[in-house]
């Protein structure tokens, strides 16, 4: 008689056989080598995560980057930075372009290196030796030389702005030959070799006169009118009064005032009459939203962090964020949304940094997702799941922030991605778009055999609703999924407002699976 155990009928089509083990050890999907790069350049971190180490991490890049064909590494590049926003994994992808093909680099390198900090950061992946070479090269440094010659004053005074390398240490290295006697002497003043400060530029002398004026304990010269316009972070080392600050606030960016909140309040910016309303209002103006490119999950980070500050920040930040979401779909019919409040759902979203951890999760990010897409779709159903399904009751009425710390103060247990759909599937329940949000390490319904759990209950939806989809978002790297990409299953990485029009996109019919290798694609490179 035949094992019936081995040869078990399951409803739904033939789910395909898995073909990768995912970092817990279970069975799993694995991208092909583009869509991993492509995953892993708009999500990844290179820090340490729940599941992976950035070494780890970094090993998969630089080997995923020496297979793929190196125009598609350039566009990968640009897309990372332009698309993605990223800042450490384009300057790495651009250091492995500069061994791999150095005649692409010059195309690619201005649209990467486009600031201070990715130029800093290109010179420190360069010179550690990881992709392939400790020094920087001919071309790569008359590139950087180039970058330095052209910045305009303000651009230099930002890139002035950290360490790890400086950027004296930068010029220092490459020994830029400036034609203007104001960069001449601007470079001298950096690097501190004896300088002209008559022929400094304008902001930078009127800095060192400020500085001199400030700490010689005069007032004269030094009030908050005579405030030099450079950048913050070199005026706070300086004895500075509550007049400084209220001006520094107000002259700020929208991403330097939702970054400085608390500096803010220490310095009593916010008891100085109409800074609050001030503030407020530029946190929530919509057009300044846009033209900051925030991230949703930056915008939770400041509130959670914000604990000090009037409510009317905070609800600005509230506002801002309901703003930020303006690229969340409403989508037609029955759509399920499934956030993962496992415990490897704890770890911070953006990997372990030390001191410079964010305190957001990868459960809050999982958490915004979903009360997003219940914001703009009331009839949406959430199931939360571990290794199983958490009842938790959503108002679609409160707002973003609110239903997502409902989300959030969820959490434990291990990961079963399957456990929404089996309990869909036990339901006989009719839908159209299922999101799951997760970190994609199922591993409480691995198989030992065939298909993962996940496809096992996907195809029996299917069955039931043939014209159903499946959206499953990864907001940390990783090369498998839990659902084989196809026509009906779309997998996507990251945590940012594109994720939400690709999800409605979808969902109409006007994206496709392997998405994000055809918009890398779609990338052109200037003229060499």
């Amino acid at each position: 008689m035949v094992n019936t155990q081995l040869f078990k009928t399951t409803s739904g089509a033939l789910a395909p056989a898995a073909n990768a083990v995912n970092q817990s050890g279970a069975r799993a999907y694995g991208h092909d080598a583009r869509h991993r790069l492509a995953q892993l350049a708009a999500t990844g971190c290179m820090t340490q995560t729940f599941h992976a180490d950035a070494h780890t991490q970094l090993d998969d890049v630089l080997s995923l980057a020496q297979e793929v064909d190196p125009v598609f590494l350039a566009k990968t590049a640009v897309y990372a930075r332009q698309a993605g926003h990223m800042k450490d994994m384009p300057a790495l992808l651009a250091a492995v372009l500069a061994q791999r093909d150095i005649a692409l680099l010059r195309p690619v390198f201005g649209r990467v290196i486009d600031n201070g900090k990715m130029l800093r950061n290109f010179v420190q992946i360069l010179r550690s030796g990881q992709t392939g070479r400790k020094s920087l090269g001919t071309r790569p440094k008359k590139l950087v030389q180039d970058w330095l010659l052209r910045a305009s004053e303000q651009r230099l005074l930002q890139a002035s702005i950290g360490t790890a390398p400086t950027l004296a240490d930068v010029v220092r290295m490459v020994h830029p030959k400036p034609a203007e006697a104001w960069r001449a002497a601007w470079f001298a003043w950096l690097i501190g070799r004896p300088f002209d400060e008559a022929a400094l530029p304008p902001a930078t002398l009127a800095f060192e006169r400020f500085k001199r004026v400030l700490l010689s304990g005069r007032t004269e010269g030094a009030t908050a009118d005579d405030l030099p316009p450079v950048p913050f972070q070199m005026l706070t080392a300086l004895p500075l009064n509550g007049d400084h600050w209220a001006r520094i606030a107000a002259q700020g960016s929208w991403q330097m005032v939702r970054q400085n909140l608390n500096a803010f309040a220490r310095h009593g910016v916010f008891d100085r009459p109409g800074m609050t309303d001030q503030l407020a209002a530029r946190l929530r103006d919509p057009k300044a939203v846009a033209s900051a490119r925030v991230l949703p999950y930056q915008l939770m980070t400041a509130f959670n962090a914000a604990a000090d500050v009037p409510a009317a920040i905070r609800e600005a930040l509230q506002d801002a964020m309901e703003a930020a979401l303006t690229n969340v779909p409403a989508i037609d019919g029955q759509v399920v949304v499934c956030p993962d409040v496992s415990g490897s759902m704890s770890s911070s979203v953006t990997g372990w940094r030390g001191t410079a951890t964010s305190t957001v999760r990868c459960i809050d990010v999982a958490a915004l997702v979903a009360a997003a897409l219940v914001r703009k779709n009331p009839g949406c159903r959430v199931m939360p799941f571990e290794h199983s399904v958490v009842k938790v009751a959503l108002n679609p009425r409160d707002s973003v922030m609110t239903n997502a710390a409902k989300l959030a103060a969820v959490g434990g247990g291990g990961t079963s991605v399957s456990a929404p759909l089996k309990q869909l599937n036990q339901e006989r329940a009719s839908v159209d778009l299922v999101v799951i949000v997760s970190d994609n390490e199922s591993w409480v319904d691995a198989r030992r055999h065939g298909a993962t759990e996940t496809m096992v209950q996907w195809s029996a939806i299917k069955a039931r609703c043939p014209k159903a989809k499946l959206v499953c978002i990864d907001i940390q790297p990783g090369a498998t999924t839990q659902a084989l990409e196809r026509d009906d299953v779309l997998n996507v990485g990251g945590f940012s407002d594109a994720v939400f029009r690709i999800v409605g996109d979808f969902a109409a019919g006007d994206t496709r699976a392997g998405h994000w290798v055809r918009e890398i694609e779609g990338v052109t490179l200037d003229p060499q």
